[in-house]
């Protein structure tokens, strides 16, 4: 796989790896990875939201009028 990055964020990713001592192909791993957790994340969060509101609907109604 090719990546093609802006020049700015190239230099950016250039200078963290330099500091972090790895190499970019890394630090682009890291990145990705953090993607797919954080939409698995999302995905469980709005599976679970839609569990609540399917099943428990009537209490949620109940307690709005409280």
């Amino acid at each position: 796989m090719t990546v093609r990055l802006p020049q700015e964020l190239d230099r950016q990713l250039d200078e963290l790896a330099a500091r972090e001592h790895m190499s970019k192909h890394a630090l682009l791993l890291q990145g990705a990875e953090l993607v797919v957790r954080a939409r698995s994340r999302r995905e469980d969060i709005n599976r679970g939201m839609d569990f609540v509101l399917q099943h428990d609907a009537e209490l949620l109604r109940r307690l709005e009028d409280a």
